[in-house]
């Protein structure tokens, strides 16, 4: 199956909170969407990697996602190398994507800065002939996605482009919420962390709405891209 679009997250969650409204616009403009995940959060504080991987399975049905799977790379210990690369590269030349999200380049968890640039590396190289690869016994072609957009998620970060979400910030909260294991819970006796505030669950929306106010319209996420962003027509521009 080919995908118009396939965003990674380190972690289960990491999609939803940095471009889940994008991606629920895409879907109902036609597009066929998927999330890899790399690892299965087991490291967290709270919750544990069964429970976040029903929470992720849920949030896929809020998103009406086209394909989701998990890498399972180590939590915490994955690493930038030639094997990680190889299993990303799979995905890749399997989906075809036009356009890849990921992680953004610095954050506060090491992991998305190791899955941005993970990203980028087997995005790049998937585009290579001589590395070949093979997927349920079958050589694949290579494959290099259009764009990679890396999402903003924790640390604030200056957008290179901003995409309105207006009319889908309710289906991104709604899909946040799906990991009730890691967020705010007035309720939850689970240890505290720096994503089960209530400051930072309402930051989701807050957030989104910042970025809207930027481009004058209700609600926005914001992407980074380490490579010039093209245009056809000036109008493409325009809104």
């Amino acid at each position: 199956m080919k995908l118009d679009i396939l965003a990674f997250g380190a972690h289960p969650d990491d999609v939803e909170l940095g471009c889940s409204g994008s991606i629920a616009k895409a879907i109902q403009q036609g597009k066929k969407v998927g999330i890899v995940d790399l690892t299965q959060g087991e490291l967290g504080s709270r919750g544990s990697a069964a429970i976040r991987k029903k929470e992720a399975a849920e949030a896929s049905k809020i998103l009406n996602l086209h394909h989701r799977e998990n890498l399972s790379f180590r939590d915490g210990f994955f690493i930038n190398d030639e094997a990680h690369q190889l299993d990303v590269i799979t995905r890749i030349r399997n989906f075809c994507p036009d356009i890849v999200l990921c992680n953004a380049a610095f954050d506060r968890h090491i992991d998305h800065g190791k899955g941005s640039q993970l990203l980028n590396d087997a995005c790049f190289l998937s585009g290579l002939q001589k590395i070949k690869t093979t997927f349920q016994g079958k050589e694949q072609a290579a494959w290099r996605p259009k764009v990679v957009l890396e999402y903003i998620q924790w640390n604030e970060i200056t957008p290179d482009i901003i995409i309105d979400i207006s009319g889908f910030l309710e289906v991104k909260v709604k899909a946040v919420a799906a990991y009730s294991s890691q967020f705010y819970d007035s309720d939850s006796s689970a240890a505290n962390t720096p994503i089960s505030s209530k400051n930072f669950l309402e930051s989701v929306r807050y957030r989104a709405m910042n970025l809207g106010r930027l481009i004058n319209t209700e609600a926005g996420e914001g992407f980074t891209s380490r490579q010039p962003l093209s245009i056809d027509l000036f109008d493409s521009l325009l809104r």
